[in-house]
């Protein structure tokens, strides 16, 4: 007989969600509203068939109670959510030996379909436990940077090479400490280098050191990168920039594990993952003949593509909210925070530098916003103007937010749209018009009464408005 699955919530709402969902699949189930109470009846009614815990709850969390079950029920299935999508999150349930990592808001045919693919599951296979405490470096809940946590977090014990892809800005170098930081490398050195940065021969040398008196210059015996690493992670950089001879030592290194310095004749044994990284299309380049074929399939064993924050608009205000709050802390200053209209603004801009660019804007607005309530005319003057995001793509978004909608049962789906609509529009028109209610009306096409009457209905903030009718 097929024992409970238990679901573990502070949240009354989430906890319903489950209950209905699993009761329509006619699965059994219990559920919690804390740890604490589950581990109780633990004691009393042994382990359930498969375990769904939030992370974040009053009292015990969910790694904690993970942890408790790892110790005693080792092939428990255990499904970890949470709301808050970062890597920390995704990387510490893997680590911890989760089943899976579900983020919130999540659709709920999906959700019931991994509880059925832990029902499944008989035999977990055993992974370290690890504490992990301190801010994200990486935050993301986009699916695309979902997969990526997850990536990060299956690869936590493993040394193997990956190839990190993605555009200029999208955090490869963040990525690529992760993987280090979560590996068993984690107490031996991280070096990174960048190898576009730099000429051929003076690349050379920082790779793989230089003998004594090996070219002129060289007064004294000079450790490369690669011994730097030992035992730990080289994390290489605009990797298909490297030039043609330097692609052919790295090969042999990555072939036979040894390497010599310049004008040296001994080989040195090198015990280093290596980590490479690229914003260029490889494949295009070994056809061109400007990257050796067997040095590509020696890199790109485990591949990662990063998202270009254009695929992931959704993850903006997030980002931006983050920033915002760390350029406070570094300038020691309050945090400032972007208006309703500001961050609709922001969200439709296709930034070319990606999370790096986003953060750049964020550390601008703190220190030349000259109120903590950031509005349109206080982004840098590239900013300003209305994005050029494709006409259809806010109906395309309109139009996923119903399809999660309807998936999760929700009613009133039009009402609250509606007002979210109404709300977007009247907060960027003021904004527009420096708070001026009849010109914001005029330009919206809507009356005097109407306008003061949804200011009211809707909660536009007061930090929108002017004294000036």
């Amino acid at each position: 007989m097929m024992r409970p699955v238990w679901v573990i919530d502070d949240d009354r709402s989430i906890r319903w969600v489950f209950e209905k969902a699993l009761a329509r699949e006619g699965i059994p189930f219990k559920t919690f509203a804390q740890a604490t109470e589950a581990m109780e009846a633990l004691d009393a009614a042994g382990a359930p068939q498969v375990l769904v815990s939030d992370i974040r709850m009053p009292g015990a969390s969910g790694l904690e109670l993970l942890q408790t079950l790892r110790q005693r029920f080792p092939d428990l299935p255990v499904i970890i959510m949470t709301a808050y999508s970062d890597l920390e999150s995704a990387v510490a349930a893997f680590q911890g030996g989760a089943f899976e990592y579900l983020p919130k808001p999540f659709d709920v045919d999906q959700a019931v379909e991994l509880i059925r693919r832990a029902l499944g599951e008989s035999i977990r296979e055993d992974e370290a436990e690890e504490s992990l405490t301190g801010t994200p470096d990486i935050l993301g809940q986009a699916q695309s940077m979902q997969e990526v946590f997850r990536a990060v977090g299956r690869l936590s014990q493993s040394s193997a090479t990956v190839l990190i892809t993605g555009e200029s800005g999208t955090g490869k170098e963040l990525v690529a400490r992760a993987l280090h930081r979560h590996s068993p490398r984690a107490d031996k050195p991280f070096i990174a280098i960048n190898t576009a940065a730099m000429p051929k021969d003076l690349l050379e040398s920082e790779l793989f050191g230089h003998e004594r008196g090996a070219f002129t210059g060289a007064q004294a015996l000079r450790r490369g990168r690669f011994e730097q690493a030992e035992g730990g992670t080289l994390f290489l950089d605009e990797i298909g920039d490297m030039p043609a001879e330097l692609q052919t030592r790295l090969l042999r290194v990555l072939s036979d594990g040894t390497f010599y310095r310049v004008g040296g004749h001994q080989p040195i044994r090198a015990s280093v993952r290596v980590i490479a990284a690229t914003n260029q299309d490889l494949e295009a380049r070994v056809r061109e003949g400007l990257f050796r074929e067997d040095l590509y399939h020696r890199l790109n064993v485990i591949r990662l593509r990063l998202p270009s924050l254009r695929e992931r608009r959704e993850d903006i205000p997030l980002l931006a909210r983050h920033f915002l709050a760390k350029s406070a802390r570094e300038l020691g200053v309050e945090p400032k925070r972007l208006s309703d209209s500001a961050m609709a603004h922001l969200s439709a801009q296709n930034l070319a530098g990606n999370v790096r660019q986003l953060e750049n804007v964020c550390h601008w607005l703190t220190v030349m916003s000259p109120t903590q309530v950031i509005e349109i005319g206080d982004f840098p003057p590239e900013l300003r103007e209305d994005a050029a995001a494709p006409s259809g793509e806010w109906l395309a978004a309109l139009a996923r937010e119903t399809d999660r909608r309807l998936v999760n049962g929700e009613t009133n789906i039009m009402e609250n749209l509606s007002k979210s609509f109404e709300k977007t529009l009247i907060a960027k028109a003021l904004a527009h018009t420096g708070g001026r209610r009849i010109e914001a009306a005029g330009r919206l096409g809507i009356g005097r009464n109407t306008i003061t009457r949804k200011i009211g209905e809707l909660g536009i903030g007061d930090e929108t408005l002017t004294d000036a009718e």
